[in-house]
């Protein structure tokens, strides 16, 4: 595609966005929170004196990939939920380009999309539409509306497929830490209306065809994960806040929330990467053994010597797009 084909392209997006921003009725994303300092600069100074080779990795625009910013996929009242869409600006002339939805993380109570925007570069860059999703932290609505708001990022892939050159059929969920665990449960569950609010009769669908969990729990019930996420020393832990209570208090909530208890033939193929850092996959292996059992495909890649939150920096990311692009070129093949 030469540069006026692509200016041109970009110019009615953004006269789209425009006319879709005034026809809308207003809304807000909430005020920046001081304490939310889960992102690359602060985990960087917590990592470089043991990690001293990495770098943050870059969110610059190549030549080749184009970014429309700021796209609201949901509206709650007056709350606006955004996302930023990153495209190939290859020309194509099939169904579409196949898409990721990438969910941030930040012990579902802090991060940023932002913190997504390197790697949907890159994907961007291998042929695949990224979108980088905001959705509601626990400070601001309990699980499961996280759930609630990644499905929702889905249908509106879904319902813009025409519009971004997008293929609908081939969408798939990705997503870091806690946001791995919010897309593995999104994605494992996308046959179960009761994790999606927007479903019934002629919605457009939330399922997706495949998942790649980088370092997210599978199991919140397990032992291991309990020492962590149910320590009685944190008053509340990052899982106790936003499920609004202890184990003890919330059994129920923290089994449903767990992607290990949906595993099913038929059910989404997934990817697990995984850092050096145990604690953060708890329930990976038996939920990959499960799925092998129930003959659905799935691959582990632990990445050594990593800690959690490598796929911010360099080297690591560009392993991690590697392993994601060898996968998903497999499950949501470009065509």
């Amino acid at each position: 595609m030469t540069p006026d084909p692509i200016a041109r392209f970009l110019s009615a997006v953004a006269m789209l966005c425009l006319h879709m921003a005034a026809s809308a009725a207003p809304c807000v994303e909430p005020p920046a929170d001081p304490a939310n300092t889960y992102d690359a600069p602060h985990t960087y100074a917590k990592l470089a004196p043991r990690y001293p080779a990495i770098r943050i990795a870059s969110a610059a625009l190549p030549v080749d990939v184009g970014r429309v910013a700021d796209l609201t996929y949901a509206q709650l009242g007056t709350r606006c939920l955004k996302l930023d869409l990153y495209l190939p600006l290859a020309a194509r002339a099939d169904g579409g380009m196949p898409v990721v939805v990438l969910v941030h993380g930040g012990g579902w109570r802090a991060g940023f999309r932002a913190e997504f925007a390197p790697m949907a570069v890159r994907l961007a860059q291998h042929g695949y539409a990224a979108v980088a999703i905001s959705y509601r932290l626990s400070g601001e609505a309990p699980y499961p509306a996280a759930i609630h708001d990644t499905r929702a990022a889905v249908r509106w892939v879904r319902d813009n497929a025409g519009l971004y050159h997008l293929n609908p059929q081939r969408i798939a969920l990705a997503g870091g830490s806690a946001g791995g665990q919010i897309a593995s449960l999104a994605g494992v569950t996308g046959q179960l209306d009761r994790f999606d609010p927007g479903a019934g009769e002629g919605a457009v669908s939330s399922a997706v065809q495949a998942i790649v969990n980088i370092d997210g729990l599978s199991d919140f019930t397990a032992e291991a994960a309990l020492k962590y996420e149910d320590d009685p020393a944190k008053q509340p832990s990052a899982a106790g806040a936003w499920f609004g209570g202890r184990y003890a208090e919330k059994t129920a909530l923290w089994a449903e929330a767990s992607p290990i208890r949906y595993v099913r033939p038929g059910m989404p193929p997934i990817l697990f990467i995984a850092s050096a850092q145990p604690r953060y996959s708890v329930g990976r292996e038996q939920m990959a053994a499960r799925m092998t059992q129930a003959g659905v495909a799935n691959r582990t890649l632990v990445l050594p010597d990593t800690p959690h939150s490598f796929w911010l920096f360099d080297p690591w990311l560009q392993t991690t797009v590697d392993a994601m692009v060898a996968f998903l070129n497999q499950q949501v093949p470009q065509r």
